[in-house]
């Protein structure tokens, strides 16, 4: 099955700072990327650019893009739509972003984003950010659901993901009364596969995975994909430097503040009993988060 995104044109805005494997069993991997700096400023003017034509992959289902594939601009207009008023949610862009990593980094194609079900610009759907699927070495799946923070202190947004992911799991919300969870999404990952182009065998495929039976010659997992934004403040002195001294300040500067995490995101995944699940992180800095945030919305919903 493809991929929705077809170039990874989003990439080129990052520059990638590294994998982590965070236990020894590498079921917890971590990828840090930076946004390409320019004059000493972190670039959010190429990260715009690169998130226009995957905002529409994201909104949009391959139905409705297939039917207006000749008509660009209805497309594009039909995807803004869905997005609410930028200034009244902080969630879409961590959950546009995570979006992107899952398809174009990890290659996990997109199953269904929450995105897609808003019927109006004031109508939030809760659960998952999404569901991507992933193959794995071994020719077993991995059903992957996505979870996105953006919060300025990273100990907090990472607290958050991963309270939302165990309160998902086990259908319970924060003061422990039942909500929609795992079993729930996946019925509504089923009931949703009519509104792809995916061929009649290719849904076969997918029920497979959503719903395991003895039939299947493959194992399948649930599985997480998290994306945590969080804000980086940057010396007034570093601003005065050189390009490239900056450029090595900021990333030295940004690499030590992840590797203070890792603990924190396995206490959290002990703390919340997740340890049977893989997760797939995707840990992204911004300089004047609320600011940058909204540009950033601004830019792709208008």
């Amino acid at each position: 099955m493809e991929l929705s995104i077809k170039d990874f044109d989003f990439l080129d805005s990052f520059e990638h700072l590294g994998s982590h494997t965070l236990d020894e069993h590498c079921k917890n991997k971590l990828d840090l990327f930076v946004l390409r700096i320019n004059a000493n400023e972190f670039d959010y003017s190429s990260l715009k650019n690169n998130l226009i034509d995957p905002m529409i992959d994201f909104s949009l289902s391959r139905k409705v893009r297939e039917k207006y594939s000749e008509k660009p601009g209805t497309l594009a207009a039909k995807a803004r739509e869905k997005f609410v008023e930028y200034i009244n949610n902080k969630g879409e862009l961590g959950e546009l972003l995570l979006y992107c990593f899952l398809e174009t980094h990890l290659k996990a194609p997109k199953l269904l984003s929450k995105l897609e079900l808003k019927t109006s610009t004031s109508h939030y759907v809760n659960g998952s950010d999404g569901v991507h699927f992933l193959r794995l070495n071994n020719g077993g799946y991995q059903l992957i659901f996505g979870e996105s923070k953006t919060i300025a202190g990273l100990t907090a947004a990472i607290t958050d993901a991963f309270k939302s992911i165990h309160e998902f799991k086990n259908c319970v919300n924060s003061k422990g009364s039942k909500k929609s969870g795992l079993p729930y999404e996946k019925g509504l990952l089923s009931d949703h596969l009519e509104k792809e182009t995916f061929s009649s065998e290719q849904r076969e495929f997918i029920e497979k995975i959503i719903y395991p039976s003895r039939q299947n010659n493959f194992d399948v997992d649930d599985a997480f994909g998290v994306f945590v934004g969080y804000e980086t403040n940057v010396c007034e002195e570093y601003k005065s430097l050189s390009n490239k001294e900056f450029r090595e300040k900021i990333k030295d500067q940004i690499n030590k503040e992840i590797k203070l995490s890792f603990q924190h995101i396995l206490k959290k995944i002990n703390e919340f009993n997740l340890n049977g699940h893989n997760f797939y992180i995707y840990i992204l800095p911004f300089t004047d988060l609320d600011k940058n945030r909204r540009i950033l919305q601004e830019g792709i919903s208008t």
